[in-house]
């Protein structure tokens, strides 16, 4: 008969799936830093959209990372993740890269460019943006 599990498992002892949380913020991190670039975002503007100081998001950006992030931070680099990927299907390149820098008339964004109206809107106007694109896709 095999060993019953812990009750309070250390990380060595976790599941599988526990187990890939910091790796699971690790790619997202790594993912993040690589659209940041890909979008000529400025370091406070990559640093708002995740919802962190510049400092911080300086630290984080970096492989090894230790710090731990917010469930809201996630979600958000979840959802900005989608949007970059929904650009790069919807629209060629340069469009692709350069959409969330050029104003837009929509209703979300009323002449403001989308990472103006996300950084302004935070986690709600970042969602609605991945909610947009998703609809310009035929998904939502």
């Amino acid at each position: 008969m095999a060993n019953p599990a812990p009750e309070n498992p250390t990380l060595e002892h976790a599941s599988p799936a526990r187990r890939v949380v910091p790796d699971r913020q690790a790619v997202a991190l790594k993912a993040f830093a690589r659209i940041a670039e890909a979008w000529s975002l400025t370091l406070g503007e990559a640093a708002a959209l995740a919802d962190m100081s510049i400092s911080t998001w300086k630290r984080a950006k970096k492989p090894g990372y230790s710090g731990v992030l917010t469930q809201d931070q996630m979600l958000r680099l979840s959802a900005l993740i989608g949007i970059y990927k929904a650009l790069e299907l919807y629209f060629d390149a340069p469009l692709s890269r350069e959409w969330v820098r050029l104003a837009n008339t929509g209703p979300e964004f009323d002449g403001a460019t989308p990472v103006e109206a996300m950084i302004a809107g935070g986690l709600p106007a970042i969602l609605r943006v991945r909610n947009h694109l998703d609809a310009l896709r035929g998904g939502a």
